[in-house]
């Protein structure tokens, strides 16, 4: 769920969807990192000015907290 809403979030927002790749990373039970992989030019997009971007993402994502018990680590990573 959340890895799906963070996918179509993402592919609004960058120029180069093609190169959008979205790993998750079960940590432990109650846990996970998510990496969003995006083109160079298209990371500052995603993280906004001052991060308010990404903090915003994250804010929406920790509402999933509440359902399914698990924290999230969300990563934005750039491709050459």
């Amino acid at each position: 769920m959340v890895e799906d809403f963070i996918k179509e979030f993402t592919l609004l927002l960058v120029s180069k969807p093609e190169v959008v790749k979205i790993e998750h990373n079960r940590v432990d039970d109650s846990f996970s990192e998510i990496t969003i992989y995006a083109d160079k030019s298209d990371t500052g997009k995603l993280i906004g000015k001052e991060g308010k971007m990404i903090n915003s993402l994250k804010t929406v994502i920790s509402g999933c907290k509440a359902k399914d018990n698990r924290s999230y680590k969300v990563m934005v990573k750039a491709v050459e």
